[in-house]
This record gives C-alpha cells, sequence and structure tokens, in this order.
C-alpha cells in the first residue's frame, strides 16, 4: 500500500509539473512583442522566407498621431531638392510635418541619428530606385547630418549616384538612380528598349554594399506617351505591347534571380519598400490644398504593384525584409508639394490654376522621415 501511495504521488508531482510549464509558456506567448522602451527587438518584424507568415508586430498596420515634437529637422538643411521644400516654397500650413506613425501592436522607435550612424560604422548603404527614393534619400541625409560637424560630411556625385559621407564613421549613405532595376537600352533606330532579364548595368553596383534598400514599381505604371521605351525584348523577342504587371514581374524575377545568385544574407541585408501612392486623380489635383491626413478609407484596395511584389519575394531563397509604406501613405494626401514645387510670388500664386500639382513626392520633412525611421529600426 505504501508503495502504491508512493507511486501515486510521483504521478501526481509529474502532472503538477507538466500543468506548471505549460502555463508559464502560455503567460510568456501573452507579453507585448515589443515593449515601448524596448528597441533592440524590433529589426526582426520582417524577416527571411516566411516574409507573408503573420506576425506580432506589422509596422504597416496602424494609425498617425500628431506629435508637436517633429518634425526632427527643417526645410533649412542643405540637402534637400528646391522641389520638396514646402515650407521655403511658400506653402502656408506645417502640421503635415507633425504626424508620426503608431502600429497598432507596437512602437516604431524615435529616430537617433547617432544611434544609426553607428550602425553603419564602417559600412555603406545604397537606396536603389526612382525620383521617390531620392526623396527618401534626402530625408535620411537630413535627419542625419546635423549629429556629424561640418567639416567632416561631405555629399559626392558619380554618374546616376550620390553619397552622403559621414567621415568619422566611415559610413556612406547612397542613392542609385535605378527606376527600373533591369537595363533600358537605345536599341535600333534610337528607340528605347527594356530588357527584361538584363540587369548586371544596374547591379554591378550593389556588389559589396552592407544594406540595400530597393524600389521599382512608378515606372513599371508608366504607359502610352508617358513611357520610357518603346519596346520589351526578353532573350532574343521584341515585343511592342505586354500587359504592364506581366513586365513587372518578369523584371523583379530577374532582379530577384541576380540577389540569389549573387549576394550573401551573412554580409549583406536586403530590403524592399513597396510602392509610394500617388494621390494624382482629378488632373493631379486631389492632393491640393490638403491640411490632414485621411481619418479613413471607403474601401481599401491593394495595389497589383504590391500584389506581385510580395509574389515575387515569397519565392526567394535571400531573405527579404518588405517594408510595406503603401497604405499607411496612403493616408497621406496632405503631405505632397501639390503647387509649392518652387518659390513664388503672391501674384503668381493666384494663377495657381496653371500650375501642375505634384502629388507623387513628399514634402520634407514629412512622410520619407517615418519611412526612414521604420528603417533605422530594420537595419
Amino acid at each position: 500500500m505504501a508503495k502504491l501511495n508512493l507511486l501515486s504521488f510521483f504521478f501526481f508531482c509529474i502532472i503538477f509539473l507538466c500543468f506548471f510549464f505549460h502555463y508559464s509558456s502560455q503567460f510568456e506567448l501573452e507579453e507585448p512583442w515589443l515593449d515601448e522602451e524596448d528597441e533592440d527587438d524590433v529589426n526582426m518584424v520582417q524577416s527571411g522566407r516566411d516574409i507573408h507568415s503573420t506576425k506580432k508586430c506589422d509596422f504597416s498596420v496602424g494609425k498617425w498621431v500628431y506629435d508637436q515634437s517633429y518634425p526632427l529637422y527643417d526645410s533649412t538643411c542643405p540637402y534637400l531638392s528646391t522641389a520638396v521644400t514646402c515650407q521655403k516654397n511658400g506653402r502656408p500650413d506645417s502640421d503635415y510635418e507633425k504626424w508620426r506613425w503608431k502600429p497598432n501592436s507596437c512602437s516604431i522607435p524615435r529616430f537617433d541619428a547617432l544611434k544609426f550612424l553607428g550602425k553603419l560604422r564602417r559600412k555603406r548603404i545604397i537606396l536603389v530606385g526612382d525620383s521617390i527614393m531620392r526623396n527618401q534619400w534626402e530625408s535620411l541625409v537630413c535627419l542625419v547630418q546635423g549629429v556629424v560637424p561640418t567639416g567632416r560630411k561631405r555629399v559626392t556625385y558619380k554618374g546616376p549616384s550620390m553619397s552622403f559621407h559621414a567621415m568619422d564613421f566611415e559610413a556612406s549613405i547612397k542613392f542609385l538612380w535605378a527606376p527600373l532595376l533591369v537595363e533600358l537600352k537605345k536599341g535600333p533606330e534610337n528607340k528605347r528598349v527594356l530588357h527584361l532579364d538584363l540587369i548586371e548595368e544596374n547591379a554591378k553596383y550593389w556588389r559589396g554594399v552592407d544594406i540595400l534598400v530597393f524600389d521599382s514599381a512608378h515606372w513599371w505604371t508608366h504607359f502610352d506617351t508617358q513611357s520610357s521605351w518603346d519596346y520589351y525584348m526578353e532573350g532574343n523577342s521584341l515585343y511592342r505591347n505586354m500587359n504592364p504587371m506581366v513586365a513587372y514581374q518578369k523584371g523583379l524575377t530577374t532582379w530577384a534571380r541576380w540577389v540569389d545568385l549573387n549576394l550573401n544574407p551573412q554580409k549583406t541585408k536586403v530590403i524592399f519598400r513597396s510602392m509610394s501612392p500617388r494621390h494624382n486623380r482629378e488632373n493631379g489635383w486631389k492632393c491640393y490644398n490638403q491640411k490632414q491626413p485621411l481619418q479613413f478609407f471607403s474601401h481599401l484596395h491593394v495595389p497589383e504593384p504590391l500584389v506581385v511584389l510580395q509574389t515575387v519575394l515569397k519565392r526567394m531563397r535571400f531573405p527579404v525584409y518588405l517594408q510595406d509604406i503603401t497604405t499607411m501613405s496612403a493616408f497621406r494626401r496632405d503631405g505632397h508639394p501639390s503647387v509649392y514645387r518652387k518659390a513664388m510670388s503672391q501674384e503668381e500664386r493666384k494663377q495657381s490654376k496653371g500650375l501642375s500639382s505634384d502629388c507623387s513626392h513628399w514634402c520634407l520633412p514629412g512622410v520619407p522621415d517615418i519611412w526612414n525611421e521604420m528603417l533605422s529600426a530594420l537595419v
């Protein structure tokens, strides 16, 4: 009987311990994925081959919060293009500079220039893409340049690129013009040919880089008179017409194959930023005189280029980080230069109906600063 009681007690202890550890593990899983003070855990938000799996924190889902502590720099930053310095160009309102993006289930750490440059010490980061990627590059340079002494920073221009150098950190932040990623060349009769399966002329600049940030979407959606090419070419076949999204998928697949074959994930981090939304409807004036973010969408439409991008990334072996800024930026039709692309007199401004309205690029300081806060958390 004593032996039976001992066995029963032993069995009870095993059951109790199993229950205890099971309960403990459940409790740990219920803790917040990212405390607002814990900035170091955020760099794995979107990673690897499971890029489309459900994450506990999704930077792309949240809301814009008005924050008086923004912006983090002003439009006197010497590295800004005239076309994006909306305050200097006479824009009368400035609230568009003071909105911070707050994800639903975590927080994006406030941009810390010294910490970011510390991560970049003896490294190179290249932002590859179109004029909106240059928009983001100018934002990033302005975010960091204030902590670098005047004699210890410089910008150099070479061919299709421009680079900011922080000498004390031996770090460089470069923008490289390659809006289609694949090669656009002159063909017979001076025709422009987009080679969907050639990329090395652009990709040769990407080798040996520590961090690569890509975007490519807008130029692929141009058509007819706005198109930058006359023909598509794949192998030896020449095409006059092709579905733009089929062409986009072919071009992205060429990029993805090059990354898979040529880059080492132990040495290079690759981030692909999703397309920046445009607010160009109503003859390009949909963003004119807008002063607040949209509060909601009547319906949420996922742009086809984003679907194509997700499909291509999902098939890759290389762990590419998808930085999805499309929906969050779609709320911000107030953030574009609109008619404030250059300085004008009041008299010229009165004739604004004859002015072109830029509802594609972004005023700086502004929306791309938040993209770069996300970027800083990812690198």
